[in-house]
């Protein structure tokens, strides 16, 4: 038990970062030999306290890789802590049968995690979710020189160097340049740096019961006041309008000339007459 507690502690940093570094630092580097036994004593016996070495020996690893980091503005501790579970995970899966340093094979796995945390938690809203999207997200943070927009050739280079296109690059450094805005704004009216919260002006009025009734409302009477108008037509003009504008499979003039033995340019005028009729309905009805 006092084991298990010594690593729970030693995997969590704490609020006193110095002092675990400190303390990582204390902990003695495992030779070759040292490294493969314990390896196959995991491999092979599943041997825990083999695992707990193995992963009290690398943990200093971890605080390097994450110091390189810190440009996020995200804690120190919390990098270092997700980069110990990616530690973790490299130990539970090490093969020393395959002659490669543990320190060699845990680097992906102790930065696969901390990429997972960083973009978790860098911005409320999503930077990178493809897996091409992330490369670019860390690669192009590295690439920039400083703060400012990339130029015309430092665009083309580092799409070069990136493998993507230019616009993809403007895309993702559009993005890294954002900044997150709080939904609700200040609650601070007076203060000089207030501005409209965007719960001010993005409502959604789709789903208000009120705006729904008057849509409904409003779709009925103008469906009420056609039919009406459609009502003072003759059954041919009235069939013509159903047949050209208000079936699912709308007729053309040559088929309406065909059915009543006319000419399609005589269908065109009772329709163009139809028309004329229906639209004096429904402005008289708009006037009354």
């Amino acid at each position: 038990m006092s084991n298990q507690l010594q690593v729970a502690g030693i995997l969590s940093p704490g609020r006193d970062l110095s002092a675990y570094i400190q303390t990582v630092n204390t902990i003695p580097l495992l030779s070759v030999e040292e490294e493969q036994s314990l390896g196959y004593r995991l491999q092979d016996e599943g041997d825990l306290d083999a695992a707990r070495t193995l992963v009290m020996s690398h943990l200093r690893f971890v605080v390097h890789i994450a110091r390189s980091y810190q440009g996020y503005g995200l804690p120190q501790a919390d990098l270092i802590q997700e980069g110990n579970v990616g530690l973790m995970k490299a130990v539970k899966r090490f093969d020393a049968s395959m002659g490669v340093r543990l320190v060699s094979f845990a680097v992906h796995w102790i930065k696969a995690e901390i990429h997972e945390f960083v973009l978790r938690n860098w911005r409320i809203v999503k930077v990178a979710t493809t897996k091409a999207q992330r490369k670019l997200f860390f690669n192009l943070r590295g690439a920039k020189k400083d703060f400012g927009w990339l130029n015309v050739n430092e665009l083309k280079a580092i799409a070069n160097d990136l493998n993507v296109k230019p616009e993809t690059v403007r895309e993702m450094e559009g993005r890294l340049a954002s900044i997150d805005s709080a939904f609700d704004g200040y609650t601070d009216d007076d203060d000089d740096s207030y501005s409209p919260a965007p719960a001010n002006y993005l409502m959604d009025s789709r789903y208000d019961p009120a705006s729904l009734v008057e849509d409904e409302n409003t779709e009925n009477d103008a469906n009420t006041q056609l039919q009406n108008a459609l009502a003072q037509l003759d059954e041919r003009s009235r069939d013509i309008l159903q047949q050209r504008w208000l079936s699912d499979n709308k007729s053309t003039l040559h088929e309406l000339a065909a059915i009543y033995g006319i000419s399609a340019e005589r269908i065109r005028q009772l329709e163009k007459n139809a028309m004329n009729k229906i639209r004096t309905s429904l402005e008289g009805e708009l006037i009354a």
